[in-house]
């Protein structure tokens, strides 16, 4: 009897414990519904031109195909759904940029079945955001909260309408933070949050909460080999979408801030070859003429380790921080330079809505050499070349197995730096060989196919 009554203990105190543990979900589903919205984006019929390109994406295999799962493809065809969230009394809605951006009429349902007429406020294809606004009164409306307070392992739930099933719940954990996934265009602008939340085409724009019932995030993309949900699913960190809405209220349209460098990781044999006691930064391989980076002293060869307080681990980093300091704003900028640390300060330039961010390279002239694998000589100008380029040597030749076919040198490359020596005629880099030691870690900025970035190259103990 006794055994049997201690058993019965333990077994309720492991249940307290366990439904102690599990968050209410259903007081924050209760609080926050109301203002989780259903989007309805008609479309025109589309021309033979976009029914040709939807039968091309068709036939994509699913590696490249999958990464256009969640952009809505009813959309084009006449119409398509969509979730979104109200933020304000005055009717302001939030959702995705790919949700409306083919509609010719936008349509927002609430809970209670009202259906409103939307207004496109503005949209913004580089952080797939869209403002939009209904005229109605007295509408419940939604918190931002800090996004990044949000720590990985973090309960967090959605609400949407997947497939068209109207105000889905969801729920799962924060499985990454800082996620980055380029665009097309290969701009990186945004700090994806990763979470295993079920998210399904139709949830696109719909809230992501922490359990607190605010806002940390919009839901906008999945990874998926199947068109549905495999646990992989990525949302746009709330301080991206405050400042990126706030921008579209008050002018319709962003303007991003802007550095004006090319940049790269750092890895392990960079590292070393910069004297790093780890690998982190952005590695700036090219600094654009007359840009924010060149105003403010910063050089090819720096490493970008802070930039206005936020440490910069990786090289996507960068732009996620650069992206949201508005333009004008004079900024403490940290780098590495020739293994000491040091700051620069500055002021942030203007990338605006349309505007492609470029770098414009720089580096020409004419004999051979041969080291570490790989035979270079001067540029010609029977060469291919930028045309702006104004130095360094063209590689001929690299032997395989050769340290440097392994660093990843190849013929074309035209190498324009070597270590901390700016090589501008064979004879630079005749002096550059001279001062290193086998075992040495060097850096090399190259230009492959007209862009720059910097490999490096491990000298063999035996050389």
């Amino acid at each position: 009897m006794i055994i049997r009554v201690t058993l019965g203990l333990i077994l309720l105190a492991a249940s307290q414990i366990a439904n102690a543990s599990l968050p209410d979900f259903a007081t924050i589903v209760e609080e926050t519904s109301p203002a989780v919205v259903k989007i309805i984006a008609q479309a025109k019929a589309p021309s033979p031109a976009a029914r040709e390109q939807l039968e091309e994406l068709e036939q994509l295999p699913d590696a490249l195909r999958r990464f256009f799962q969640d952009r809505e493809p009813q959309a084009p065809r006449g119409g398509g759904t969509g979730s979104g969230f109200i933020i304000s009394k005055e009717g302001y809605i939030v959702t995705n940029h790919h949700v409306v951006a083919q509609a010719d009429e936008v349509i927002v349902r609430l809970s209670d079945r009202r259906e409103f007429d939307a207004t496109v406020i503005g949209t913004d294809q580089r952080s797939d955001l869209a403002l939009l606004q209904v005229d109605a009164n007295d509408l419940p409306f939604l918190q931002l909260g800090k996004s990044s307070e949000l720590k990985v392992g973090e309960w967090v739930l959605a609400i949407g309408s997947p497939f068209g099933l109207d105000y889905s719940v969801t729920a799962g954990i924060v499985s990454a933070k800082g996620r980055s996934l380029p665009t097309e265009r290969g701009e990186n602008y945004v700090p994806f949050i990763q979470t295993d939340v079920a998210i399904n085409p139709g949830n696109s724009g719909g809230p992501l909460f922490n359990l607190q019932g605010e806002v940390v995030g919009v839901n906008s993309q999945i990874f998926t080999r199947s068109g549905g949900s495999i646990g992989l699913s990525f949302a746009i960190p709330a301080k991206v979408v405050k400042n990126i809405i706030e921008q579209l209220e008050v002018n319709g349209e962003v303007v991003r801030g802007w550095l004006g460098v090319s940049i790269q990781n750092v890895d392990r044999t960079l590292a070393e070859s910069f004297d790093l006691d780890r690998p982190r930064g952005a590695l700036v391989a090219q600094v654009g003429k007359d840009s924010p980076a060149e105003r403010a002293g910063i050089e090819s060869g720096d490493i970008i380790v802070e930039v206005d307080g936020e440490q910069i681990e990786v090289s996507a980093d960068l732009p996620h921080v650069i992206g949201l300091i508005a333009p004008g704003s004079k900024v403490p900028v940290s780098v590495i330079r020739e293994g000491k640390e040091r700051s620069v300060r500055v002021e942030i330039g203007a990338l605006e809505a349309n505007e492609v961010a470029r770098v414009v390279a720089s580096a020409s002239e004419p004999g051979t050499l041969q080291a570490l694998g790989m035979v270079v000589r001067e540029l010609q100008e029977t060469d291919e070349n930028p045309s702006d380029l104004r130095g360094g040597v063209l590689v001929t030749k690299v032997d395989d197995e050769s340290a440097a076919d392994e660093s990843g040198v190849r013929a074309g490359d035209i190498l324009t730096r070597f270590g901390r020596t700016p090589i501008s005629r064979l004879a630079d880099m005749e002096s550059a060989i001279e001062q290193i030691k086998p075992g040495d870690s060097v850096s090399l900025r190259l230009i492959r196919q007209g862009s720059p970035q910097f490999i490096g190259i491990k000298v063999p103990e035996n050389d």
